[in-house]
């Protein structure tokens, strides 16, 4: 992990009113975000901090400032320091809010309360080091300065980082996404719904009515077998008349041989 200046903040101060730095270079430099930088040049962000000349202090040399002054590509590198001094581990404890601030923290709860309400109670506490009762007055509007409340940036407050505020920001939609994720895993599939009443209730559709090549032929099968019907009888009834038809012949016949 790269090493930052002492006094991040106070040497991007100094950086900003004595450089042609860009912010991003800054920013890079002291482990701050580019807004924060941006900020302090508009005049929003750490007010009455004064800067701290890194020069004087042996964190830099003029020569990697000027190096970085002329490409802005160039990321500054803090200078070897003489002494090496090992680093302390210490335990994350609240964070802590100087008096001057600590008026304005019902403002910044506010703030994130209406534009992060994914952040959980606990990370604005983190945040802005509050206490679990006061956010929860604010969610209620029975803190009792509500009706004065002004909903303000923490960062321009000057009560957190904006790279804080963004990786808790980030915690919290991933949090989000992981349980909507779960949700949708553990619920269980939609038995078939009933049809509706206007389906269920509806007159049944007419059959349509044949079409005019199918009524012809339908017409002429019939045609043909009422037809044939009516001719079976006629066949019946000629068939004795043929019959005596030949037997009246042979008399004729008979009587001929006779009479010669």
């Amino acid at each position: 992990m790269d090493r930052l200046p002492l006094m991040p903040k106070a040497t991007a101060v100094w950086l900003v009113d004595n450089t042609s730095l860009t912010f991003e270079q800054i920013a890079e430099f002291c482990g701050l975000h580019v807004l924060e930088v941006k900020g302090i040049a508009d005049g929003d962000v750490a007010h009455g901090i004064k800067g701290m000349d890194p020069i004087s202090s042996g964190q830099l040399s003029r020569e990697e400032i000027a190096d970085a002054e002329r490409n802005p590509s160039h990321r500054l590198k803090l200078s070897e320091p003489k002494v090496e001094v090992p680093e302390v581990k210490t335990k994350k404890g609240p964070r802590y809010t100087p008096v001057s601030r600590r008026q304005d923290r019902p403002n910044a709860i506010l703030w994130l309360l209406k534009n992060h309400p994914e952040l959980k109670d606990s990370q604005i506490m983190r945040l802005v080091g509050t206490t679990k009762p006061t956010i929860i007055a604010i969610k209620e509007r029975s803190h009792w300065n509500s009706p004065n409340l002004v909903a303000q940036d923490p960062v321009t407050l000057g009560l957190c980082s904006q790279i804080d505020l963004d990786a808790e920001v980030k915690k919290a939609a991933a949090r989000l996404a992981r349980d909507k994720k779960e949700a949708a895993a553990s619920e269980p599939a939609k038995a078939g719904t009933l049809l509706p009443t206007e389906e269920t209730t509806a007159a049944p559709a007419p059959e349509p009515e044949p079409a005019p090549e199918r009524e012809r032929a339908l017409g002429t099968s019939l045609a043909g077998e009422a037809r044939a019907a009516m001719a079976a009888p006629d066949e019946e009834e000629e068939q004795p008349d043929a019959d005596s038809v030949f037997a009246k012949l042979k008399d004729l016949k008979r009587s001929n041989a006779t009479s010669e």
